[in-house]
Order: C-alpha cells, then structure tokens, then sequence
C-alpha cells in the first residue's frame, strides 16, 4: 500500500505512522526525544517509501549544514599520524551524541593557516567547531581570538581563562594535581618527582603543579625544586625525564606525572633501570585513558570523566548554534587506585 506513493514527503510518513510532522523529523534524525518504538516505527516506514532526507536542501533552507566540526590538535606537527589518546577516546561519545541531537560531525584536524576558521562555519561546512587540544597555548590563544572576531561558534575542551574568548569544559586541574600528589603523601612518599610542562604555554599542566605544590605544602614535605623535570606529551620524553633525574643521581620515591602518556614512559624507564614499580617508585598519571588499566603495574591515575566532557562539548555547542546562552564548566576530577602505587607503608 505505502510503497505506491510517488515522490513521499515526512507528509505521508506522519499520515501512515500516526504522528506530527515535527516528530517524524525528529525521528528520522534519531532524536532521544522520540520513543524508540516510534522511532522504529517511522524509519520503517520511510525504508517502505524509499523516502530520504536530502540534507543538503534541508541546509539550503535553513542556512545550516547540520554538521559539527571536532578539530584535533596534531601534536605532531605533521610529521606523524598519531593523535592524542585521550581524544580518540572522545570520538565516539562526541559523534554518538551528535547524532542523537541530528548532527554528523565532520573529523578534521587544526590548521596553522591564519584563515583556517574560514573552512568551517564561513564556509557552511559545519554550523559550529569542538576543539581538542592545542599545543603551545600562547600561539592558540591567537586563533580563538581569530575565530571569536570572525563570530564563530566554537566550544573549546580545556582551560578556562581569564578573559579568553568562546566557551570552555575543563578539569579542575588543581585539584586534580592536589589529589594526585596528596595520596602519595598519604602513601608515605616525601621524595616526589614532577613530570610535565608547568609554563604559560601548557595552563592545564601547570594547573596541576599548582595542585601538586599545594599538597607539599599541606602535607609539610619539603619542595625539591630539583625534582621538576620538563616533559611534553609524549611517552619518550616521560621515559627521558627520568633517565635525566637518575643520570643527575636525584633521590626520588614517587613520581607525578601531568598525563598518563608521561606517567607510562616514566614506569617504563624506572622498569629498565631496574626500579620496581611500586615498590620502589610509586606512579600516578593523569587523565585515566583506556590505556591506563592495561599497562604492567596497572597504572593509579586522576580520571577526566570522558563520557560527562564529550556529551557536555555536544550539547553546548548546539546550543549556541541555537543561540542559547552557554556557560564555561569545570568538572571534578576522580582519583582512580590501581597497582603502580603501592600500598601505605
């Protein structure tokens, strides 16, 4: 009976499945706001129909393409294809939401070009951009305010700052930091070496010396400036970080690491020295990357909750391509203890 009607509109859907027109919309782009039986439903009947959405004339009509662009940073430079971990993990939460709200999220990476908004929502590629990542942050603060003058609709993963333009969801790396350090405190570590970047170029890691250095103080141990190594987000230089502390013959009983890509090189480095991880050595990461559970000791880490950042990135973003006012969010972090710290002594 269906498959008889010529040239189908979401009219006859609505006729046939007993609904508005507005939900047939909303279910032909699998919006949780429609029953999954309904939804079902009105997709089967659009199958029976051969109807489709021609989302390019839907765009046309409403001057939006219905896509979210997700930017990475390539730590690389372009000289690998390898991306940050963590925001692989991202992806599928990111898209998988997107798609329950009806948008297609278009993968790309970051551009060094001055112009490299004009790609996206000037050129109505995408309605609005998701940012992951961004190297040296004195550089990138340059392009937010590139896109911010150019009125762009961009929602940023990482710190918030004073005066930055756009819209931020963040960790409360302080805190973060503060939790990592206190439990190895607490674990009866005076000696703890820091790994990481804590300059003006790297905000979300020096958030978290900050919280590292506010542990020291409130547990009375000694700061050893010595004991502050550089490492940028990269296994090796975790592994070269402390390959320098042992070659400069530091005593150290612990290690802090600002991400667990460097918590990972640092435990490997310390396993081909010798060191016992953590007998010796106590390890925390942070970021709880999917890694993390299945390296050898399982590494304790300061988890950024992946799901609740990737959803809260999506559904504030099409809030403002809805013009809706957004606000710029810290989530808390959670502490997550697993075997390359050892017990109390």
């Amino acid at each position: 009976m269906s498959s008889k009607i010529e040239n189908p509109t979401s009219r006859d859907i609505a006729d046939l499945a007993g609904v508005s027109q507005a939900t047939v919309s909303r279910a032909l782009r699998n919006s949780p706001l429609v029953r999954e039986e309904t939804r079902r439903k009105i997709h089967e009947i659009a199958r029976e129909l051969n109807y489709f959405v021609n989302r390019n004339a839907a765009g046309l009509r409403t001057q939006q393409s219905n896509t979210i662009a997700l930017l990475l940073f390539d730590e690389t430079g372009g000289a690998d294809a390898l991306i940050n971990p963590f925001f692989l993990s991202m992806l599928g939460y990111v898209t998988r939401c997107a798609a329950d709200l009806g948008y297609d999220v278009l993968i790309s990476l970051q551009q060094e070009t001055d112009d490299w908004h004009i790609e996206y929502q000037a050129s109505n590629r995408a309605d609005g951009l998701i940012l992951l990542g961004y190297g040296d942050y004195l550089t990138y603060r340059e392009k937010l305010d590139a896109l911010a003058n150019a009125q762009t609709r961009f929602m940023i993963w990482g710190p918030i700052i004073k005066d930055q333009p756009g819209h931020s969801i963040g960790c409360d790396n302080i805190n973060g930091g503060y939790l990592a350090t206190r439990h190895l405190i607490r674990l009866g570590r005076k000696r703890i070496a820091f790994l990481g970047d804590a300059s003006r170029r790297s905000p979300e890691q020096a958030d978290r010396y900050r919280g590292y250095l506010k542990a020291l103080h409130g547990g009375g141990i000694e700061i050893h400036d010595e004991l502050k190594e550089y490492a940028d987000n990269r296994e090796s230089l975790g592994y070269s970080a402390i390959e320098s502390l042992l070659e400069d013959g530091k005593k150290f009983d612990a290690v802090f690491a600002t991400t667990d890509v460097i918590a990972i090189g640092a435990m490997r480095a310390l396993q081909d020295k010798g060191i016992d991880v953590p007998g010796d050595v106590s390890v925390v990461g942070f970021d709880d990357m999917p890694l993390a559970s299945h390296v050898t000791p399982a590494l304790t880490t300061m988890r950024q909750n992946i799901r609740e950042a990737s959803e809260g990135l999506v559904h504030s973003i099409v809030d403002l391509i809805k013009g809706k006012p957004v606000e710029s969010t810290l989530m808390a972090p959670q502490l997550i203890i697993r075997d390359s710290c050892g017990h109390q002594q």
